[in-house]
């Protein structure tokens, strides 16, 4: 009997049966994969089609062309000159340390450089962005780079306009200076805004309009690769370069403000008295603001700093000084106000002063005194015992009230970045400030200019123009636009005095300081072509004891008193007014007011010269223009 080993029936059964089984499977994962497409390209057809082009397509933004700076009449202050920086592309270099070590044997690379590029390094925020090694490049190494390109994969020099101040030091504390932007400043500009732009204003000019000379970013649609390279530009948006700022400023004038300092330490502010334009500010000694544009080296960076000289301060701004006798013709005026005295009404003057049930001698400068003094005496001979004895009498309450409309202890300058206040003392701040009353003998101290009181040397110069004015103030600034010019003409109440002669008188007692043999600037007056009027003053930087005398050769030189000036000119209808203060030069008509003079002398050259020159072009231009003919 036989055994069958398989039944072919029941396998070919069971075939069918897993083959219908697989290809429903089959059938089914094909309908699954078909409905799938289907949704994908279909419903989701727009969705992947955008993330397909945002990762083809990016926008990429390209930093707008800084606004240039010009003074009052067209000359270049702030440029954007090309320079050619050292880029690395971290993604296209194969070993970045030998890179590094390869081109430091090539070009000047300092280990401050590579530092530097490690921390910029570290802020990349995407692929395939170049990253700044080296700045400024030379023509030498410009060129021995591109004679090795082809051994350096990832190593470009990139050209880009970059700020230059052709004037250097003379315009550093005005114009300020760009540099880069550093990580507290990334976050809180606009993100958006200075996509592109690695700089931004720091100080001066710079800073404050900063929203104007920086422009709008621009923006550029390029094709790349999954790697984030570059294939193609598709389309262009230009960025909108910044605006154009034409300043009061004269760089002539600057300039000669610079020189007249020498290598005196100090400061200087002109300004115009009609409109309140700052025709030069100087702070001596200076700085190249070219050194902070694209990184400043730590070598230069210390020299500065650790100057005695203080280079890097503007003192003409944030400089706080003692105003001394330069305060006595607003104080005079302050007197009249209150009425404790008048032009006609004088006291007896024994070179000292002394408060009732107080055993202490102010002193006079003049040891002798003055004898009889009038107001008018008093402004031009600086008699410091007047003035004791009447704001004594006034009281503090009356002075602070007259003073503070000349803009002392004001916060002045609507565009100037930086200024300061100062400090006019009242009863309110001791009380604030030190827990104490007012005495008499503050008010005494006060009366000249000295004990707490403080104010900058554009602060002086503004309360000048205002006085050259006859009480009608506007704020001073730099930028020359209508607009503005129409703010900083409201931003200011004029002061009002109760007899309009007192101006009149006070300007004539400021002119005769330097026209009257006895004033205390008369050296002045033989150079001088014009008429000016002007107010010597003297800061005490140490205090003299009781009963002792000034002895300048006792003291170190940087404790001498500081000497102050201030003027005004032509007196017969006053154009410019200037403050002055050389630090520890003690004598004011000896020279701070001669640096005043200097300035003034060099103010009407130009406008002589400039007058000429207008005239020239007016002719000029009438002779080019197409003569009419009648039919």
């Amino acid at each position: 009997m036989s055994i069958a080993l398989s039944d072919p029936k029941a396998e070919r059964r069971m075939y069918q049966r897993r083959t219908w089984a697989m290809w429903t499977l089959m059938m089914m994962m094909m309908g699954a994969l078909v409905t799938r497409m289907a949704y994908l390209q279909i419903h989701q057809h727009e969705t992947y089609t955008t993330l397909s082009e945002k990762n083809r397509v990016q926008l990429q933004p390209e930093r707008p062309t800084r606004g240039l700076i010009y003074d009052r009449r067209g000359r270049l202050l702030a440029d954007n000159r090309p320079s050619y920086s050292l880029m690395l592309v971290k993604e296209r270099v194969e070993n970045l340390d030998q890179t590094l070590i390869s081109l430091q044997g090539l070009i000047d690379l300092k280990e401050e450089d590579i530092e530097r590029f490690h921390k910029r390094l570290g802020q990349v925020s995407r692929p395939f962005q170049s990253v700044v090694l080296k700045q400024r490049l030379s023509d030498e190494e410009i060129a021995v780079l591109a004679v090795n390109q082809y051994f350096l994969p990832g190593v470009e020099v990139e050209a880009e306009l970059v700020r230059y101040y052709p004037y250097g030091e003379a315009t550093a504390h005005v114009l300020g200076y760009v540099g880069s932007i550093n990580e507290k400043e990334a976050e809180s500009i606009d993100p958006i805004k200075y996509a592109a732009t690695r700089r931004m204003g720091k100080t001066g000019i710079e800073r404050q309009y900063e929203h104007l000379l920086h422009g709008d970013v621009g923006y550029r649609k390029v094709e790349t690769n999954a790697r984030g390279r570059v294939l193609r530009v598709l389309s262009k948006d230009a960025p909108s370069p910044g605006e154009q700022l034409n300043l009061y400023l004269d760089i002539e004038l600057q300039l000669a403000g610079m020189k007249a300092f020498g290598e005196r330490r100090g400061a200087l502010v002109a300004i115009d008295v009609k409109n309140g334009g700052i025709l030069a500010m100087v702070s001596a000694p200076s700085f190249d603001a070219n050194l902070f544009v694209t990184g400043i080296s730590t070598k230069d960076y210390s020299q500065l700093r650790d100057n005695p000289d203080l280079p890097l301060f503007n003192r003409a701004v944030r400089g706080l000084y003692p105003p001394g006798s330069t305060i006595k013709p607003f104080m005079g005026l302050a007197l009249l106000q209150s009425g404790v005295t008048n032009w006609s009404q004088s006291i007896h003057d024994p070179g000292w002063y002394r408060l009732d049930n107080d055993e202490r001698y102010y002193r006079d400068w003049k040891r002798g005194g003055h004898g009889v003094v009038d107001l008018h005496r008093a402004i031009v001979e600086s008699c410091d015992t007047y003035f004791y004895q009447y704001s004594v009498k006034a009281g503090i309450d009356r002075l602070v009230e007259t003073l503070s409309e000349f803009g002392f202890g004001q916060q002045l300058g609507v565009d100037v970045w930086g200024a300061r206040p100062g400090l006019l003392p009242s009863r309110e701040w001791k009380r604030a400030a030190r827990n104490r009353a007012w005495y008499a003998g503050d008010t005494v101290n006060m009366s000249i200019g000295q004990g707490f009181t403080q104010a900058s040397i554009l602060q002086l110069a503004t309360a000048t123009a205002a006085f050259g004015n006859k009480g009608k103030t506007i704020q001073p600034h730099f930028l020359n636009r209508p607009d503005f010019n129409r703010r900083a003409d409201d931003a200011w109440p004029d002061i009002q005095l109760k007899r309009d002669q007192d101006w009149t008188k006070m300007l004539k007692a400021f002119e005769d300081v330097v026209a009257s043999p006895r004033g205390t600037a008369h050296r002045l007056q033989p150079s001088l072509t014009y008429r000016m009027g002007g107010k010597t003053g003297t800061a005490q930087v140490v205090g003299i004891k009781q009963n002792e005398e000034y002895d300048s050769e006792a003291l170190a030189e940087r404790h001498r008193d500081h000497a102050l000036f201030i003027a005004l000119a032509p007196m017969d209808d006053p154009k410019i007014a200037i403050a002055v203060i050389a630090e520890n030069a003690e004598s004011a008509g000896r020279v701070a007011g001669p640096i005043a003079q200097k300035v003034i002398d060099r103010y009407f050259e130009l406008e002589q010269s400039y007058q000429a020159e207008d005239a020239a072009k007016a002719k000029k231009d009438e002779t080019l223009r197409e003569p009419e003919h009648a039919e």
